[in-house]
């Protein structure tokens, strides 16, 4: 069933690649960036009452540069589960808490990246600061965050909870960060 609605889902419109500066070589060469695992928050909606009956687990971030911490952290997610919901902080998004010069790698990338994990059931876009308006749509049974964050400040904790959802702070990978692995390059000047 759960592929069924995956092919259905498949047949949506494609989504703009929004590529700039040296990073454009996929829209250069015509590459597809489009998964069926990546949905705006509306064909996520249309779907949520056909999988009611599995466990939704939703776990947000940036992902600008994806390392182990990372794949480690949305593995041990989907374990809570049976349906990994990843919200994925836009272009705008990222800039807006990071700075200007972040994203390093684009939204379109960053969610056709994602949306390859085994773990990853789907990637939604949200533009605003957290994914709180995301979460309400969503509706996750568990709702999990990496160790940086304590569960009383994990934006969605009162939705989740509200509906007798469970909120999670996982243990972080020691070692691995985006900011880390930006540091490193910027320091050995690795181009």
């Amino acid at each position: 069933m759960f592929l069924d609605l995956l092919r259905i889902y498949s047949l949506k419109s494609s989504h703009k690649v929004e590529i700039t500066g040296e990073m454009d070589l996929p829209e250069k060469l015509n590459i597809d960036l489009n998964s069926p695992k990546i949905l705006s928050a509306d064909e996520f909606e249309k779907i949520r009452t056909a999988i009611a009956d599995k466990k939704i687990v939703f776990t947000n971030g940036c992902f600008d540069i994806l390392h182990a911490g990372h794949v480690d952290l949305l593995a041990r997610a989907k374990e809570q589960g049976d349906i990994l919901v990843l919200g994925l902080n836009s272009d705008k998004s990222v800039r807006s808490i990071k700075g200007e010069k972040r994203p390093v790698v684009s939204q379109q990338q960053r969610a056709f990246v994602l949306a390859g994990l085994a773990s990853i059931d789907f990637v939604i876009f949200f533009d605003e600061d957290t994914p709180y308006e995301l979460i309400k749509k969503v509706q996750p049974d568990v709702l999990v965050k990496g160790g940086d964050w304590t569960v009383d400040n994990i934006v969605g904790r009162d939705v989740v909870e509200g509906r007798g959802g469970v909120v999670l702070s996982l243990a972080l990978l020691p070692g691995y960060s985006t900011t880390s692995v930006i540091r490193f390059i910027r320091d050995n000047e690795i181009e």
